[in-house]
């Protein structure tokens, strides 16, 4: 075994580590989806009107966070997206790209994939059905995708390693 080959083993990933631009960048987005999306669950909850987004037809937040499709089950959309940033803070951080469980990965790209999906429904809703546009909302739609793009792109760059070992 080489001494590539011992250190990918050791760090639990197929090839070298992440690059540091990803780890940071990731984490960024993730902290600032979790603010954005911790705004906006007080203000669903305070039932307050300061979401400081102008209110004409096209841009409405207040249109938008009260809208039928502001739940989901019952469940605040931005309450949903205040949990799931908190889970994505958590696989983004420093020490969960440097785990050594190929799950990690895996979960970290199926979370972002999941958050670009509900995106997509949210948006769609937002201009086929509510017929305006949250300026807060498009913040975290827009971190969503680029969080997505990160993670997708960190994939391609360092593959992840077999969930089994090869056996022989």
């Amino acid at each position: 075994m080489t001494a590539e080959q011992t250190s990918a083993t050791d760090t639990g990933r197929a090839g070298p580590s992440d690059p540091r631009w990803v780890v940071v960048s990731s984490l960024l987005l993730a902290l600032v989806g979790l603010a954005v999306s911790a705004y906006l669950t007080y203000e669903h909850y305070s039932a307050s009107t300061t979401l400081a987004c102008p209110e004409n037809s096209a841009i409405n937040c207040v249109k938008v966070t009260s809208s039928s499709y502001a739940e989901l089950l019952g469940v605040p959309v931005a309450l949903l997206g205040l949990l799931f940033y908190l889970g994505v803070t958590a696989l983004c951080l420093p020490t969960a790209w440097r785990a050594s469980s190929p799950w990690v990965g895996r979960i970290r790209l199926l979370a972002a994939a999941s958050g670009v999906v509900f995106v997509l429904y949210l948006v769609w809703a937002e201009l086929f059905r509510i017929d305006a546009i949250c300026l807060w909302c498009t913040v975290v739609h827009v971190i969503t995708e680029a969080l997505f793009a990160v993670v997708v792109l960190a994939a391609a760059l360092v593959p992840m390693e077999p969930l089994e070992p090869a056996r022989d």
